[in-house]
Order: structure tokens, then sequence, then C-alpha cells
């Protein structure tokens, strides 16, 4: 079996729609609300799912260890995103969240896989029988990827629209969808890069930050998180971006005061020192998601409001 190559993810930059008069040399996809994952197969039925950072994820999904057999001794490596899918059939994060960090639980991850059964969809072919195809424009990695018929009860390859950009976006938004990815079908795959070749547009405007520090809450609040300090890496280290006070359901607010009780000290990770009285300090390892309305010039979030933890995310995962 030939050795395959390791292979970080390519990212897309948070963008618009191309101009319309390049529109058929784009590619547009649906945008996906799941856990990235480069998948290795070695040609002998076995699989090897990597996220985002690097981390093998594979004991977290039992029910996708079948697509090594599926194909076959075909030897490739490929890129998707796990997904949990809701009533509509559209990806819901939060029910995926459910699975993540259970790569080490395997019972506990073939009890969830019952429970909220996960799927694999696969949109890149970048190593195929023996061939590197990074190098390769996103239209023969496509081909090749779609040759494989790669479609099973746990796993498939979504379609992808050339052209027609303004309406595939529309479309997204009516039903519901988090958004679009374009990309350029010209484009070589540049693994570990955020490139301007792949364009993400979500409908609603959000930012990944680091948590360094909390407030208490008041009332029935008291003991539990009233809001979040949270930042963004700067020059000097992490940048204050803001306090974030809602967006939590109760059950988040407890998931995340454990984890702020666990990470806790004595030391302000934030560079400069915010002007925050009665703050509550904590290792800046946690990363969220969070929806808002502008960036002030300062680089604070106006309107901030919690969208989702991102427990497959690092701080290095930040940018």
């Amino acid at each position: 079996m030939p050795t395959l190559p390791r292979i970080a993810p390519m990212l897309a930059t948070p963008g618009t729609l191309p101009p319309a008069s390049e529109d058929d040399r784009w590619a547009y996809e649906t945008k996906l609300d799941g856990q990235r994952a480069i998948v290795y197969l070695p040609g002998d039925g076995t699989v090897l799912l990597r996220a985002r950072s690097g981390a093998d994820i594979t004991g977290a999904y039992p029910e996708l260890r079948a697509i090594g057999e599926a194909l076959g001794d075909v030897a490739a490596v490929l890129d998707g995103e796990i997904v949990a899918l809701d009533e509509h059939g559209h990806s819901d994060f939060e029910r995926l969240q459910a699975r993540m960090g259970l790569a080490g639980s395997p019972a506990r991850a073939a009890h969830m896989a019952k429970e909220v059964p996960a799927r694999l969809m696969l949109f890149d072919a970048l190593f195929l029988e023996g061939r590197d195809l990074t190098a390769q424009p996103w239209t023969e990695r496509r081909d090749r990827l779609e040759t494989l018929e790669l479609r099973g009860r746990n796993w498939s390859t979504p379609g992808a629209l050339v052209g027609h950009g303004a309406q595939a976006l529309e479309a997204t938004r009516e039903a519901g969808l988090e958004g679009l990815v374009c990309k350029r079908t010209d484009a070589r795959y540049e693994p570990g890069v955020r490139s301007r070749s792949w364009i993400k547009i979500r409908h609603v405007r959000t930012v990944d930050v680091i948590v360094g520090g909390w407030l208490p809450g008041r009332g029935r609040l008291s003991g539990l998180p009233g809001s979040l300090l949270v930042g963004r890496p700067g020059l000097d280290g992490l940048r204050y971006a803001g306090a974030v006070g809602t967006g939590w359901t109760d059950r988040e607010r407890t998931t995340l005061a454990e984890l702020l009780r666990v990470a806790a000290t004595e030391d302000c990770p934030f560079h400069p020192r915010p002007s925050v009285p009665g703050a509550r300090w904590v290792l800046p390892r946690l990363v969220g998601e969070v929806a808002y309305a502008t960036i002030t010039r300062a680089g604070l979030l106006r309107h901030p409001a919690w969208h989702r933890l991102r427990p497959d995310l690092t701080p290095d995962d930040v940018a």
C-alpha cells in the first residue's frame, strides 16, 4: 500500500460573491455546519479521520469506518465535513457537539452513533491512487472525487454548482442554511492556507474568538457566567474584543461555567489589560463563535451574542 501524505486542510476566507463578470469561473457549494475532516484511506479497508487541528478523531465516529470498505483497495486522501442533520436535513452543529470529543471513549461513541448519527460530506480529492492532486485545478479534483461514487448511509458527495452564484446564495438563505462557499474552478488546493480562492459567505456575521475571562451573573445566575470576556489574536498577544452576555441556553451556560472553572488563573491573558471591574481570568484556550453587528476601529465587537462553542478549534486556529 502507498504511504499517504499528511495534508493540512485548505481554509476559506470570509467575503462576498465574486463579480458577476467572473461568475462562470467559480463553483458554489452549500456551507456546512460541522467538523472539518481530512479522510485518509490507505486502500486496505481502514480509515483515519483527522480534524482541522490534526488530531485523530476516528474513534468519535465509528459509523464512518465502513467508508474504508466501500472504497476497497483504492488509496485516497479526501476532504470533507462531518455533520449531524436535523429534521429538515440541514447540518446542525449543536447536535454534532454531542459527538465531538469522544475519540477516546469508544463505548460512549458507539452509543451516541445510534442517538445522533454522523454523516461525512465529501467535497475534494487531494490524493488518489498514488497521485498528489493538490496542484491540479478544482475541476479536475472534483471530477476525480465524483468518479469514486461515494454514496452511502453515512457519507455522500453533495453537488456543486458552477456559475449562478447570486441564485445559489439566495437559495441557501431561503432554505435557512448557514451560507455558501465559493471556489475558483481553476484554483489549486493550498494545504494549510486561508486562501482567497475559496470564499465563505455566512448569512449571519460571525467571528471566532478566544475566551480570556468572565463576569459572574446575578440573581438566579449567581455562580454562573453573566458574560464572557473575549479576544482576538493581536501583534502583542490576545487583544480584548469585548464582553458577550447573550446567546446561551441554560445548558450551555452551565457547560461554560465548568470549563471556566477548570481554566481559572490569576493572570490576565489580554494585552493590553482591559479595564473590567470584577473580571475573573482564565487560560486562553477556549474557542467560541460570536455573532455581531460590526467591529469598531478599536477592535471591539458591537452587539455581540454567543453563537456556539467551538471544541473542534484551538486558539492557534483563530485568525
